[in-house]
């Protein structure tokens, strides 16, 4: 177990991982730049004589290396160990390989995962040609013995300590295994790959298809026919959360309706609003968020609230409408099957924010990189996404995609944003100052001028940490972020208020929209000015956002109707 010994002492060698300045010199190091120049540009004000500019990059590149080490991929390490080799190559292994480490330093692996995230390649590749590819599958269909890896082509001592040591240092997987291994039947999960194996269910036949001559569509299947539905829906967040809705339906059809989709009549689709509401059994159908590709995955990640069930039900009707349309269906079984909206508007007032709830939040943010842990960089990032995102009411596709020549300066003060929304609409969205406020400082905070109009027009509002600036953060890291800052939030205020720290946990993106909603309304803002700036194609979607302050209602009830006497 020699190897196992000289990963943990890597692992108790290296402290935090490296900066950003530390980062971009290396990057810069990699890309051409001398030794002295990189570290002049970004490491000046930390250099100590007699310190070589080689050894302090030096040093950076070990301290990669024991985290790689530490992380059992060898592979990562070896491309900061050889300093020709990565001269050479002109520093792009060295962009992903601190991309790869850092994200390994965010989470732990889970049952479920790909082996190739976390072991090395040599490792990982001789498992897959033995057809196993998840940790699980490695805990199921490997022999419990001493010398398991020995009737294993490809996997050697070095290969198999390695793995040993890697289940070593996470005792949440090896416990997960432990249980794995214990069950006699592991649980049948349902998986897309499931409702394409009976042909007698793809809808080549379904009981309600229109005949085929008067099809506009150039398809065969139901799944077919959703694919063209879905590619009418540009922005990828409403491709995929319609994706979801609609194979969840024909998950359930198949599976427990034996039946396609283009054969469901209206009885089905109220047994399948029923369904949405609790979904059984709940060992086949709910399980944790996994990836799609994960053989752990599952259709549902809990149960849904009632405008989640609402929401489904719409979209899937919203689908069969278009079908009918298309004459691909004779009939929509989802018309007039609706799930009531009688707690929608408490549920938008429980995702969003009341004021001492974002103040509390945001006075956090303020302390993210002095007591957090938070690089500079990333706390002046997410600082400007909080304040921008609450001053404008922006989805996060549109914040994403949003540029610094989309912010249109007009006449006297005003100040707007051209935004490209759902069904890929133009619209403009009011800047007010916070708004105007939050860029100006971002813009200067990274190395740009303050005013946008000096600035490229193609820059991204939201850029990457550690990039050019022109490159601009992904949907899936703003979401990743976000949720990493308000479970930070949750866990200050929790000794305080464990009931605001549980609802913390659960916000995401579109909460700080239904906060800016909420505000804008309580703070005197017509309705129709926020329905404009949230671009609504109903004023009755905005109205939903209309509750009072319970606090102060039950105040001014309160001294209206005191007890007399």
């Amino acid at each position: 177990m020699k190897q196992s010994h000289r990963i943990d002492q890597h692992r108790q060698t290296y402290v935090g991982f490296p900066d950003h300045a530390s980062l971009a010199a290396l990057r810069a190091w990699c890309e051409g730049l001398s030794a002295r120049a990189a570290v002049e540009r970004y490491l000046s004000h930390r250099r100590i004589q007699p310190q070589s500019s080689r050894g302090m990059l030096g040093r950076i590149r070990r301290r990669l290396i024991d985290i790689a080490q530490a992380n059992g991929r060898d592979d990562l390490a070896a491309v900061f160990r050889d300093r020709n080799t990565v001269y050479a190559r002109r520093g792009m292994p060295v962009h992903r390989a601190i991309e790869t480490l850092r994200e390994l330093q965010d989470r732990e692996p889970q049952i479920s995962d790909d082996l190739s995230l976390w072991l090395a390649p040599r490792a990982s590749l001789a498992l897959k040609r033995m057809g196993v590819t998840t940790f699980a599958e490695l805990t199921l269909r490997v022999p419990r013995r001493l010398r398991w890896w020995s009737e294993m082509v490809g996997i050697g001592p070095a290969s198999a300590h390695s793995i040993e040591a890697f289940f070593s240092r996470y005792p949440s997987l090896t416990d997960s295994a432990r249980r794995l291994v214990e069950r006699s039947q592991p649980t049948r999960r349902v998986v897309w790959r499931d409702v394409m194996v009976a042909r007698s269910r793809d809808g080549s036949k379904g009981r309600y298809r229109a005949p085929g001559a008067r099809c506009l569509l150039s398809v065969t299947t139901d799944r077919e026919a959703i694919e063209a539905w879905l590619s009418l829906h540009e922005p990828a967040t409403t491709s995929r959360t319609y994706r979801k809705e609609a194979e969840r339906l024909l998950l359930w059809a198949s599976v427990e309706r034996k039946r396609a989709l283009s054969s469901l009549n209206t009885s089905d689709a109220i047994a399948y609003r029923t369904f949405l509401r609790a979904p059984e059994p709940r060992d086949q159908w709910i399980g944790p968020r996994q990836t799609r590709l994960s053989n752990a995955w599952c259709p549902f990640f809990g149960r849904l609230s009632p405008s989640s069930v609402a929401y489904a039900l719409s979209v899937l009707s919203a689908m069969f409408r278009w079908l009918v349309e298309q004459q691909y269906v004779v009939a929509n079984p989802f018309a007039g099957v609706n799930a009531g909206s009688a707690r929608e508007t408490a549920s938008i007032c429980v995702r969003s924010l009341h004021d001492e709830e974002w103040q509390f939040a945001r006075q956090v943010a303020n302390d993210l990189s002095t007591q957090h842990g938070w690089s500079l960089e990333a706390a002046q990032r997410l600082r400007f996404i909080l304040d921008f995102q609450l001053a404008t009411g922006l989805r996060a596709n549109e914040l994403i995609h949003a540029r610094i020549g989309d912010v249109i300066f007009g006449n006297a003060a005003d100040i707007w944003l051209r935004v490209v929304g759902k069904g890929r609409r133009t619209a403009r969205v009011a800047l007010p100052p916070l708004a105007m406020h939050a860029l100006q400082t971002y813009l200067h905070q990274r190395g740009l001028h303050a005013d946008p109009r000096r600035c490229s027009r193609n820059l991204p509002l939201v850029s990457a940490l550690g990039q050019d600036h022109s490159v601009s953060i992904s949907g899936t890291r703003l979401r990743a972020v976000l949720k990493r800052f308000f479970r930070l939030v949750a866990e200050q205020i929790r000794p305080m208020d464990s009931v605001v720290a549980r609802k913390l946990e659960q916000a995401s993106p579109h909460w700080i929209r239904h906060t800016h909603a909420t505000r804008a309304l309580a703070r005197g803002v017509e309705l129709r000015s926020v329905r404009d700036n949230l671009r609504h194609a109903s004023i009755a979607t905005t109205s939903r956002y209309v509750h009072g302050d319970e606090r102060l209602r039950m105040q001014q009830v309160s001294i209206a109707f005191a007890a007399e006497g």
